[in-house]
């Protein structure tokens, strides 16, 4: 049994994140890992999401559980920020927890961030996918693409008489980022530094034009009366009230999936003692602020029934159609910016789980050729290419809706593991250097643990099903295959 608690080596970690030769380029800053945490947070959560739980969960109050999200993901963010200062090596969450909790968590927490990598980036494959028949009829005037090559087999149009086969769209652009990830990390990045300053610009017009056609009425009562109600998929949820405010929050969580992905390039970051807490740090405050101030505007300018019924995926770009007269072209604009947008969340996601598959795969939990690196680019294409595969298979076939709650579960539990690993460490390694502190231990990783976990008690019982079921697929591929190849057990065994 002690063998599945089996830990890495944290010298030995850190020697390894100090090689210079054979491995990943170091060619990102603090500014490119800033971009970077931006690129990935601010997409399909605040576009798509913001409406959603503003419609299902909290109406107007959606911005306290933006506020409930942003203090989960400060304290967990501090957490993030040490461990990638102190390790700075690919892997992530995983990396941590197999220094500090052994082999098993780790793999836990590995298989666990597919689900936040992965799958979050086929559900933002979903929603460029719906941005885009958007842009194709209300912006180019043209036909949209027909129903059963843009939805999974699951969906159906109200009528019936239409039916999804394969959400092509959202494989295209899945497979298109594949390949700009597998040409090299700074093109990536150069790449996602100018679909940032676009989308940043377009939050803040809607923000600033948007504040004007505020209707005071739509903040009324500004915490909806707690209340039950039966989604379409029969599953009874809460409305309004402290238990709506919270499943609010676990749904706009997703909206900040995205800052932890900048740990994954600690391999790739030219000083990462200094440059990954402020990436981290930095990129997560700026879309904090960003994300309260757009809630605010958008369920001021429209109402729950709009986000209900009409507004849907499209849900800014339809307020701005119906209630902000003569901003048409900040409809048609913000379609664009969105669509880029989605693109670099996607990116950046991709990137992060590549990263993560390169060390399990280096460790032998994975097969060794997804570590491998391509001879010109120095990328880990063959991972590349795998996670086309998965995320490709997520986004061609299953709904948005669920696909993001995943995520958002997925990630939740892997934050508690990294606050959890944290006041681990201190007590395993009191006296091992750190360039960046969290504060007030163990009170801040205790306090995220708590934060977290609330966001995991509003997303309901049919989540934390999916969350048992997919970890448990995860222990069982663990015990027939990553136990016997992990490059640890062989060593116990030659020893």
């Amino acid at each position: 049994m002690s063998n599945l608690f089996r830990k890495k080596n944290i010298h030995d970690l850190v020697a390894e994140s100090q090689e210079t030769s054979g491995g990943m380029k170091r060619t990102l800053g603090p500014l490119s890992l800033i971009a970077l945490g931006i690129g990935a947070i601010i997409g399909a959560g605040l576009f798509v999401r913001t409406a959603a739980a503003s419609a299902e969960h909290a109406g107007p109050s959606v911005t306290i559980g933006f506020i409930i999200a942003a203090i989960g993901c400060a304290l967990a963010g501090l957490c993030y920020a040490e461990f990638s200062s102190t390790i700075p090596i690919s892997g992530s969450a995983y990396t941590y927890s197999y220094a500090t909790m052994g082999e098993l968590i780790a793999w836990i927490i590995g298989w666990d961030l597919i689900l936040e990598y992965a799958v979050g980036a086929a559900t933002v494959g979903i929603a460029w996918s719906e941005y885009l028949n958007n842009l194709l009829v209300n912006v180019l005037h043209v036909g949209a693409i027909p129903y059963q090559w843009c939805h999974s087999p699951f969906q159906s149009t109200p009528d019936g008489l239409h039916h999804g086969i394969i959400n092509l769209p959202a494989l295209f652009i899945i497979f298109v980022l594949s390949l700009l990830l597998i040409k090299g990390t700074q093109e990536s990045a150069l790449i996602n530094n100018l679909i940032v300053i676009m989308k940043v610009t377009i939050v803040c017009l809607i923000i600033f034009i948007g504040w004007q056609f505020i209707n005071p009425a739509n903040h009324t009562p500004y915490i909806p009366e707690a209340t039950k109600y039966v989604d379409p998929h029969g599953i009874t949820k809460s409305y309004g009230g402290i238990m709506g405010i919270l499943g609010a929050a676990g749904v706009v969580f997703f909206a900040f999936i995205g800052f932890d992905a900048v740990s994954t390039a600690a391999q790739e970051a030219k000083n990462p003692k200094r440059d990954m807490p402020i990436g981290i740090l930095g990129s997560l405050a700026i879309c904090t602020v960003l994300y309260i101030l757009f809630a605010h505007v958008l369920t001021g300018v429209a109402t729950v029934e709009d986000f209900r019924t009409g507004g849907k995926e499209a849900s800014v770009a339809f307020a701005i159609t119906k209630y902000m007269a003569g901003y048409s072209w900040l409809a048609s604009l913000v379609t664009v910016a969105i669509l880029a947008g989605f693109s670099s969340v996607i990116l950046v996601l991709l990137l992060g789980q590549s990263r993560v598959f390169y060390s399990m795969s280096k460790d032998g939990l994975l097969p060794i050729s997804l570590s491998t690196l391509h001879p010109s680019f120095k990328t880990p294409y063959k991972a590349n290419i795998m996670i086309f595969l998965i995320v490709g298979f997520f986004a061609a076939f299953i709904p948005g809706d669920i696909v993001g709650d995943m995520s958002s579960i997925g990630t939740l539990f892997a934050f508690i593991l990294v606050c959890a690993a944290v006041i681990i460490l201190r007590k395993t390694n009191p006296d091992m250097p750190r360039q960046f502190k969290t504060p007030l231990v163990p009170f801040v990783p205790l306090l995220g643990i708590g934060f977290c976990g609330a966001m995991i008690l509003g997303l309901g019982w049919t989540n934390w099903l999916r969350l048992f079921v997919w970890l448990a697929i995860g222990i069982i591929i663990y015990f027939a295959y990553s136990k016997k190849n992990s490059k640890l057990n062989k060593t116990d065994t030659e020893s």
